[in-house]
């Protein structure tokens, strides 16, 4: 097993590591902090408990680490064939239509799962969520930068709260359908989000 980077060969406490997080994310991001126990990993993983603490100072670590994994494999999903487009206004819509299609993990956005988890008390954890959001909100305003330097994106746009828009109407539509159990708001949002690229973002020249 090689590491994420491609680089050397991981050593078996390295695998064994990964494979913590990669099970105990799932786990982290449907049931969240307090609900995810250690007996929960132990059996998704078949280790023991020591077997999992001798990877990881304490739960938080484990829960942080998690949340970092999550977060790579829905942004991964969300940027998906993303470079392939050349006009900046069909990537964002491309990323949208990603974000409402595209699953990750079980449990839905680990953003919004965890900002709402450690929103009471898990400084680390919310910490790890502000960093994932900075880091989206700057991806999207990059391409809209971008665009508007290739001249595919209007000029006069404020690339920071269009980057604003776009992620709290994605993340607001996912609570909504989360909470009614069905993706009529995620839909209703992919068709608003489009109109609004198309109208507000698209250069009328591109």
């Amino acid at each position: 097993m090689r590491s994420l980077s491609g680089e050397k060969p991981l050593s078996k406490g390295q695998q064994t590591r990964e494979r913590i997080i990669a099970e105990a994310a799932a786990i982290f991001n449907q049931r969240g902090y307090e609900g995810c126990s250690i007996q929960a990993i132990m059996e998704a993983t078949g280790l023991e408990k020591g077997g999992i603490y001798r990877h990881f100072e304490s739960k938080e670590e484990l829960a942080a680490e998690a949340f970092d994994y999550a977060w790579t494999v829905a942004i991964t999903k969300r940027r998906y064939n993303l470079d392939a487009i050349p006009n900046h206004a069909d990537r964002l819509k491309q990323h949208i239509a990603n974000f409402v299609t595209r699953t990750g993990l079980p449990g839905g956005c680990p953003l919004l799962n965890t900002a709402v988890d450690s929103d009471n008390g898990n400084p680390v954890l919310r910490d790890r969520v502000r960093k994932a959001l900075r880091n989206w909100k700057n991806m999207l305003s990059q391409i809209l930068e971008e665009g508007v330097k290739a001249g595919t994106i209007q000029s006069d746009i404020d690339a920071s709260a269009a980057a604003n828009r776009i992620v709290g109407g994605l993340e607001g539509a996912m609570l909504i359908s989360r909470i009614e159990h069905n993706d009529q708001a995620l839909r209703q949002a992919l068709k608003d989000l489009d109109t609004y690229v198309d109208s507000g973002l698209r250069s009328p020249h591109s």
